[in-house]
């Protein structure tokens, strides 16, 4: 009987393929297995080696003992008025964190987190009112687009993944990409980079990393000011990185002749959304290949801000729209549900499972 103490088995769930060839073939097992073990827990989303049937049995048998396939543990879900669902999904230390799917937008969409909470501290955000717990493992990240692709059976269909839940992705480096190449694993959900967005408040030496990447998500630059005072009083992170560093990275950054970077810019009443703001965001983003896509604040009982009027929306997009800047109003899916963008938090997460069960104990 193994220590209970003993280092959990590697997880098929966040193991590049070649990592689980590599390990694999130093127990004698062929690498074409792990190809077949792909489409198996990825393709199929099946776990149970035993109803894996072009394995061999023998195979099947002696797997459990070296490998395992974590089970994304849904605690808990919300459906929205316009067919938006968030999943509350439990980590194995206790902690929990907060999934969307998103239909018709266009097409399935899953916005996944990164991170339990954020330290990106955004002013009129939810989540980094959590601050940060920790980072997420790569087979944590992969473990909600599972658990979404099993709830709404799209496990065998095209979706979309947009990184904007909770956390900083590229504050995450390392795991977030891990996640997606396993993601893209053509044996696996082959979910290709076109569909694919990281959302990020602009961490500019991540960003050159990210611009060599082999597998090159849809990049957003959440921007939400055009002076450096706003931005530093919006998005702390911009007293590190600052608004011309950021645009020229994106300068920096390799888009295909029909791509375009998005920039996210939360509208928020009197603070970003005058005529001047436009104007100094037309200046900022020239010669850039760009989309803006304007999101006007999901209020909540615990942000100081409040969102702009229509006609003010309208106005700020229109000036965009006459400079030929490409201007979208983000529709804001699943507000009713708290699942909106900046909206989704969780709290108490900070207790362990075991602490819990105690509680229910005494």
């Amino acid at each position: 009987m193994s220590s209970p103490h003993a280092a959990p088995l590697p997880d098929i769930a966040g193991l590049e393929r070649a990592a689980l060839e590599a390990l694999l073939e130093s127990h004698g097992i062929e690498p074409y297995r792990v190809r077949q073990l792909f489409r198996w827990v990825f393709a199929r989303g099946v776990t149970d080696f035993a109803l894996m049937t072009d394995l061999s049995k023998s195979l099947r048998a002696s797997l459990p003992a070296l490998v395992r396939v974590s089970r994304p543990l849904v605690a808990g879900s919300e459906r929205s008025s316009d067919g938006t669902t968030k999943l509350l999904v439990e980590l194995d230390d206790g902690r929990r964190i907060e999934s969307v799917y998103i239909p018709d937008s266009p097409g399935d969409t899953f916005c996944i987190s990164t991170q339990v909470g954020c330290a990106m501290k955004c002013a009129f955000c939810l989540t980094g009112k959590m601050g940060l717990a920790r980072n997420l493992t790569a087979g944590e990240i992969v473990g909600q687009v599972r658990a979404l692709a099993s709830a709404f059976g799209l496990t065998a269909s095209r979706f979309n993944i947009v990184l904007m839940g909770m956390g900083e992705p590229l504050h995450n480096y390392e795991e977030t990409m891990k996640a997606l190449r396993i993601l893209g694993d053509t044996e696996g959900f082959a979910v290709p980079p076109r569909r694919v967005t990281i959302s990020t408040v602009g961490l500019v030496p991540a960003l050159d990393r990210l611009a060599r990447e082999a597998y090159m998500p849809n990049l957003a630059v959440s921007l939400h000011a055009t002076t450096e005072a706003q931005r530093d009083m919006l998005v702390p992170a911009n007293r590190k990185y600052r608004i011309e560093e950021i645009i020229d990275a994106c300068r920096r950054f390799p888009v295909r002749r029909r791509d375009r970077i998005t920039f996210e810019y939360v509208m928020l009443a009197g603070v970003n959304d005058s005529r001047e703001d436009a104007r100094r965001l037309v200046r900022l983003l020239d010669g850039l290949q760009v989309k803006v896509n304007l999101i006007p604040l999901n209020e909540a009982a615990s942000i100081p801000f409040s969102r702009p009027s229509d006609e003010r929306v309208n106005e700020f997009a229109r000036i965009l729209a006459d400079r030929r800047l490409t201007v979208s109003v983000r529709k804001s899916r699943g507000r009713d549900i708290r699942a909106a963008c900046g909206q989704l938090i969780v709290e108490g997460t900070q207790k362990s499972a075991a602490q819990r069960l105690a509680e229910l104990l005494t």
